[in-house]
């Protein structure tokens, strides 16, 4: 074991508020990514979550994030001229009113919800796959409609309870989890139920269109081909792809640019400023130990890096500690029904700043072996 582990270890106290320093710092930036892509990618659950392998959006058109998705009504079948091609359905979207029937002693609540319809047959490729057999037969009776369990109090509604959607009754037969939207609560029904409220609109438009393949090991091979068949009149992408352009999307946006910026700004400053006082108090209170070494001919070349070395460690210590906060924080949230998702190349990103962050305060910290003079220990 070397000098600086052994230190770090045994006088762990001394160096407790750099670790928290480093650990709160990552915590940070590891778990506000996260959230933001939670938030993301529940939003985009009933898309996300589908049986497709495929999605059919416009030429011009990536992601869902402030686009156009509508598609001409004629692409549905070119899509089936394609021999690997199973089934293609539309998922249908909009918006509505949402009034709930109060009981005694209740307050009304009006609220515009957005709405999706699919298709609750058996593997039926609109169907989200992590939507139970109870969730779609519940869905197949006329009127009946799903509702995220967080927006059950906003709605002032419980499982089986009535309500209105732009004027029509509908009954609240299914409670999910994990499909919660920042902007409006989201109601998922049958595309009959939304035909029978006069919001499955048949006409020259359609929704974004869902393609379930023979072999979904082929779904990039099989969209390459239908983007090659397109003409510019469609662009297919895989899920995991338009998953991918979503997030990016959202990410791009100022607003959420900003407050990430913000958030690494501020843990960069706290991580530096903590941790490189921190050290530079502990070797100050070990300056006499550092002096002996000088009298015993150890150069000031190998005090800096053992000094290099203890911050390293350090870094370590609070990288640990900060995948721990950021995995329980994440459980958290799945707990209260608020998704984090941790992406590999944020984490990685998130570890080296941590490293770096714990390196430069050793740094910064290193000019107090000035006064580790061997003369010191004479008075």
């Amino acid at each position: 074991m070397s000098l600086a582990l052994a230190t770090l270890i045994y006088e762990w106290r001394r160096y407790l508020a750099a670790v928290i320093a480093l650990a709160f710092c990552g915590m940070m930036v590891m778990a506000f990514s996260g959230m933001f892509a939670g938030i993301i990618h529940s939003e985009f659950a009933t898309w996300e979550r589908s049986r497709a392998d495929l999605i059919i959006l416009r030429a011009n058109v990536k992601s869902l994030v402030n686009s156009n998705a509508s598609l001409p009504a004629r692409v549905k079948p070119l899509i089936y001229l394609h021999p690997e091609v199973v089934d293609v359905e539309e998922l249908g979207g909009s918006g509505a009113m949402f009034v709930n029937q109060p009981k005694a002693g209740h307050k009304q609540v009006q609220r515009f919800v957005q709405t999706f319809s699919v298709e609750p047959t058996v593997n039926s490729v609109t169907m989200p796959g992590d939507m139970g057999e109870d969730v779609r037969e519940a869905l197949m009776e006329p009127g009946a409609i799903a509702i995220d369990a967080s927006n059950l109090a906003a709605l002032g509604v419980r499982l089986g309870d009535r309500a209105e959607l732009n004027g029509h009754t509908v009954w609240i037969r299914a409670v999910l989890h994990g499909y919660q939207s920042p902007e409006q609560p989201i109601v998922i029904m049958s595309r009959e139920t939304a035909r029978l409220l006069g919001m499955q609109q048949e006409g020259l438009r359609i929704g974004p269109l869902m393609v379930k393949i023979r072999d979904p090991k082929r779904a990039e091979i099989v969209r390459d081909q239908l983007n090659a068949m397109a003409h510019g009149a469609y662009l297919a992408q895989t899920l995991k792809q338009f998953n991918q352009a979503n997030e990016q999307a959202v990410m791009g946006e100022q607003i959420i640019g900003l407050l990430m910026g913000f958030a690494t700004f501020l843990a960069v400053l706290i991580g530096i400023g903590v941790t490189s006082q921190t050290l530079r108090g502990a070797i100050l209170s070990n300056i006499r130990e550092f002096a002996s070494f000088r009298a015993l001919g150890i150069s000031m070349r190998s005090l800096r890096l053992i000094v290099m070395e203890l911050s390293f460690w350090v870094g370590v210590a609070g990288l640990g500690a900060a995948l721990v906060l950021t995995a329980a924080i994440a459980e958290l949230g799945r707990a209260i029904g608020l998704p984090v998702v941790l992406r590999l190349p944020i984490v990685t990103q998130s570890c080296v700043m941590l490293l770096v962050l714990a390196v430069a305060s050793g740094a910064m910290a290193m000019g107090i072996l000035k006064k580790s003079q061997p003369a010191d220990l004479l008075r």
